[in-house]
């Protein structure tokens, strides 16, 4: 026959699901580890913002003619009312580093001929974290701690009255219209405040990111000097029944941190939203019930009331040989139950973690009891 088969050498295609290299080169790669200090550029938990909504369309100025209909009469609509500033807390946003100085609501469209209004403004949403307080003037006016939840920062202004507005029996050819009024104008303080269920608080070097760190998946960098922590870490301990809790690192307080020493007032207020109270104390130093003292001391001068909360004394760093000694007098001296471990070894993390789960169970049962929602993670 005159019709000879063809081979076709097709060509490899330029990658393969079967090989090795191009499957690993298609993982997702392991998020960078970031330092406390790059941290600050990321973490905002202050932002000074000046909101002003969008400026209401202008009313329309026409008369309705066309063959046989000469004087048809008024015919412009009103304008469009200017878009809302709005906050809009999500779940998904952990910083205030996102959002701008400024911001401003979209205007509204003048009105138009044959009675037609001009289209709204669309609204502005501003994304903000869970826990974030609105102040005006020193004053707090929104708390937005729900997923979902809204605050209008700054309404739009309302849109201008075309000439068909005005028509009546004793003017019957208007040709008054007004123009949209201006947006309202605010400067508004962003303050985050972090939600947790539990609060770890402790003195610097008492060993609270190590334990962090041991009980969940967050990093937060851990080394053998003070104030290693400058920014609030979130962990989250998963249990088997899928429920999570949430444990915020608090950077370490100092004697007169409610005056404003150290880090002071800018971590204090990050304490007020956790429910219950890990106190981190270190065994292994002299008298490290002074410690706790001195812990309460600060809280409660910050806000009455707040050492008070559902709390625990947890004595880090177990595994030393001073710390045996120092226990059974912490004991003696401290009314609150006492969990002794050590994040370094993990010695005894699973009564830590099955109180911790005690601590959060009546928190729940207690919101239900009020007939509140609990907050989940």
């Amino acid at each position: 026959s005159p019709w000879k088969p063809v081979l076709l050498l097709l060509s490899p295609p330029a990658f393969s699901t079967t090989c090795a290299r191009c499957a690993k080169d298609r993982r997702l790669r392991e998020k960078r580890a970031i330092s406390e200090r790059q941290l600050t550029r990321y973490f905002v938990d202050q932002r000074k913002v000046r909101v002003v909504g969008g400026h209401g369309g202008g009313g329309g100025h026409s008369f309705y003619s066309e063959p046989r209909k000469v004087f048809g009469g008024p015919d412009g609509g009103n304008g469009g009312d200017g878009g809302h500033v709005i906050f809009k807390a999500d779940q998904q946003m952990k910083s205030l580093s996102s959002v701008f100085p400024f911001y401003q609501g979209f205007h509204g469209e003048r009105g138009g001929s044959k009675n037609c209004y001009g289209a709204n403004g669309a609204h502005t949403y501003v994304k903000v974290p869970l826990g974030t307080l609105v102040k005006e003037d020193g004053k707090v006016v929104a708390d937005l701690t729900q997923h979902g939840e809204e605050y209008i920062a700054a309404y739009g202004g309302a849109g201008g009255k075309g000439n068909r507005f005005f028509l009546s029996n004793e003017n019957r050819a208007p040709t008054l219209f007004t123009p949209g009024e201006p947006g309202q104008e605010r400067v508004l303080h962003l303050e985050l405040k972090t939600t947790a269920h539990a609060g770890l608080v402790g003195f610097p070097n008492a060993g609270k990111s190590s334990l962090l760190r041991a009980i969940s998946r967050a990093k937060p960098a851990v080394a053998a000097y003070p104030f290693t922590t400058l920014n609030p870490h979130v962990g989250i301990v998963h249990y088997q029944d899928y429920e999570q809790v949430a444990v915020a690192d608090i950077p370490g307080l100092i004697k007169g941190a409610h005056q404003n020493r150290g880090l002071g007032m800018a971590f204090l207020k990050h304490i007020e939203r956790c429910r219950f109270l890990l106190y981190v104390v270190d065994l292994s130093v002299p008298q490290p019930w002074i410690q706790l003292q001195d812990l309460k001391y600060e809280l409660e001068a910050y806000e009455k009331g707040l050492s008070e909360r559902p709390r625990v004394v947890i004595g880090n760093k177990f595994d030393l040989a001073q710390s045996r000694i120092n226990l059974p007098l912490l004991r003696e001296r401290v009314a609150e139950r006492v969990i002794a471990l050590s994040a370094l070894t993990g010695d005894n993390l699973e009564e830590l973690l099955l109180h911790l789960r005690e601590l959060y169970d009546t928190y729940v049962k207690t919101e239900q009891s009020r007939g509140q929602s609990p907050v989940k993670w």
